[in-house]
């Protein structure tokens, strides 16, 4: 028997090592079939673990209500029973499905029942997990608290861990397969019906995805979509449209490693504290050098090079906004022939550099403090 338990918790291992989105797994519906969730590629989901005799159980009432309100524009809410919390999600998964139909008339899918922690935990909950981990309760909230102080006490260091605390945590996942947040069953649906509208706007989900990368792959990015990235750039608003801009993208790789060698023995002992270290734009293998008037346009630079790096965000390139590297280059004496190669008008400056390539690492989002937006009526 142990040796079974181990080889199931090898082989969930192992597929979740090799998974690279949730598209990557099956399961088994409430009629026991397998179905890809590759079915449901292009569609924002709403992965759900559940219970029907839970304090939380009336989410189901929201959670319909979601589902009604967004299916026709996109979104899919996963339901998968589970019997781990309190046991309070007894009987066959047709007896969970006449309930939820009878009581809170679902309409969204629900799957045969599963576990999500322990060597029993379904490959799919093991990726979920791995890639948003618990963020905590807000324990300001009286139903927040109540939770931290219940699991505290069974496990002082619950909150350590990445398991599912309780029924009703909710994993949102982008129309592309990405694990975008994790949600506790305390937090407030209005906050996940905010983020679900934003997934399910193509813009507003190229904004919210996008990250500063700076590990990227060992491959150019393809000529024509560095034209579509510029194209994008200028066509940026500017001050009376005067475009105050000179863009200058580097696709020439023996350029960026020439340039490179004398930032490497101009500082020398930095370079050596960075062991991946590759080239000076953050081992970007091309560049987006922007240059303004001495007089002024850094706001239009601003603008130009959001619009480049939302393109690129939505062609699956990474970017990231370098000033180190431009103080350097407008510096030093011995880089003067870098900027030559960019032929900068006379009355001109590098203002900004764009790193651009191929992702290599998938950075979480940074904290954002809504405190300072007001709304003044």
């Amino acid at each position: 028997m142990k040796r079974m338990i181990l080889s199931v918790v090898w082989l969930t291992a192992m597929l979740t090592l090799q998974a690279q989105s949730v598209y990557d797994f099956k399961v088994k519906d409430d009629a026991g079939k397998d179905v890809s969730l590759s079915d449901y590629r292009g569609k924002v989901l709403l992965i759900v673990n559940t219970a029907t005799r839970c304090g939380f159980t009336p989410q189901y009432k929201e959670l319909e209500a979601l589902y009604e309100k967004y299916a026709s524009q996109g979104l899919e809410i996963l339901d998968f029973p589970c019997n781990q919390f309190g046991a309070q999600a007894p009987g066959s998964i047709q007896e969970i499905h006449q309930f939820c139909t009878a009581n809170f008339d679902i309409r969204f899918p629900q799957f045969d029942k599963i576990e999500v922690n322990g060597p029993g935990a379904h490959p799919l909950y093991t990726y979920l997990k791995s890639q948003k981990a618990f963020g905590g309760f807000d324990t300001s909230d009286k139903t927040g608290k109540m939770m931290d102080e219940m699991l505290r006490k069974q496990d002082a260091d619950y909150d350590k861990s990445a398991d599912i605390k309780w029924n009703f945590t909710k994993f949102l996942v982008s129309g592309d397969g990405r694990v975008v947040k994790r949600y506790e069953p305390t937090d407030k649906l209005a906050d996940v019906e905010a983020d679900i509208r934003m997934e399910l706007n193509p813009v507003l989900s190229t904004i919210m995805a996008r990250r500063s990368i700076r590990q990227y792959l060992d491959r150019p990015v393809e000529h024509e979509k560095l034209e579509l990235v510029v194209r994008a750039g200028i066509n940026a608003p500017s001050g009376m449209n005067r475009q105050p801009w000179q863009v200058r993208v580097v696709e020439d790789s023996k350029l960026i490693a020439d340039v490179t060698e004398v930032y490497k023995q101009e500082n020398a002992e930095q370079v050596m504290r960075d062991p991946g270290f590759k080239n000076m734009f953050r081992n970007a293998p091309n560049i987006i050098c922007i240059c303004t008037p001495t007089s002024g346009g850094e706001l239009d630079a601003g603008l130009l090079a959001e619009n480049m790096m939302l393109a690129a965000q939505s062609l699956g390139l990474g970017t990231c906004p370098l000033g180190g590297p431009v103080r350097f280059l407008t510096s030093s004496p011995k880089a003067k022939f870098f900027l030559d190669r960019l032929d900068i008008p006379a009355d001109y400056r590098l203002t900004l550099i764009l790193a651009i390539g191929y992702p290599d690492e998938q950075p979480e989002a940074r904290p954002r403090d809504p405190s300072k937006v007001q709304y003044v009526k």
